[in-house]
């Protein structure tokens, strides 16, 4: 099975849509809400979010290591203390952090150390950033919560820990679900994975997303 390193470092050999075609981050986030987690390649964490009503705009990238600038090369290599991570602008008055919070924990396995299926290393640890005490607070009473109710077979594992920075990732990770359907990692890995987001979470997806 293909891994999320494995696709890019052969995409980037060759000319992609994704290079053409990749929307920039609209720069009208005035008084939008933040949210940044690492799930596992942000390539799927950034399509379950663009999914969500209410979310307004998400961005691949990395966060939780000291190093600047990181590069993919560098992060994906285990060079870095950095995870792979996505940035989500949201409507808080249409979509909750709690919300975000049920999301994110539905969408990957909390349980596994450093690994989310076919990608391994501390780059695909699981982690919520947070920004303030609230958020703080919120992610670690659902953890709590989702341990007491005993959700998972195994001990949650997600870091939670305070955002120092975010680094938003290259160009062409930007957006790639959309404009890679092709990419093997994207057929076996993510779109059976985005599909089922989108059959358990109908009731909470943009319209254009309902099939």
């Amino acid at each position: 099975m293909a891994s999320c390193s494995e696709s890019s470092n052969a995409d980037r050999n060759r000319t992609t849509d994704s290079e053409a075609q990749a929307q920039p981050l609209d720069q009208d986030t005035a008084g939008l809400a933040k949210a940044v987690f690492a799930g596992g390649c942000f390539w799927c964490t950034e399509a379950y979010f663009e999914r969500l009503k209410g979310v307004e705009a998400v961005v691949s990238g990395y966060a939780g290591g000291k190093e600047p600038n990181p590069s993919y090369d560098e992060v994906s290599a285990g060079r870095t203390g950095h995870a792979e991570a996505v940035q989500v602008y949201y409507d808080s008055t249409k979509i909750t952090y709690q919300g975000l919070l049920e999301v994110f924990f539905a969408t990957h396995d909390p349980t596994t150390l450093n690994r989310q299926g076919p990608d391994v290393g501390k780059q695909y640890r699981s982690i919520v950033f947070y920004s303030n005490p609230q958020q703080k607070k919120q992610a670690e009473d659902y953890i709590k919560e989702l341990e007491e109710a005993g959700t998972f077979k195994n001990k949650i594992l997600t870091y939670v820990q305070p955002l120092r920075k975010f680094w938003p990732a290259e160009d062409y990770h930007q957006d790639y679900y959309r404009l890679n359907p092709d990419d093997p990692y994207v057929r076996s890995v993510a779109r059976p994975k985005v599909q089922k987001f989108e059959s358990n979470f109908r009731d909470k997806l943009k319209p254009e997303y309902i099939k």
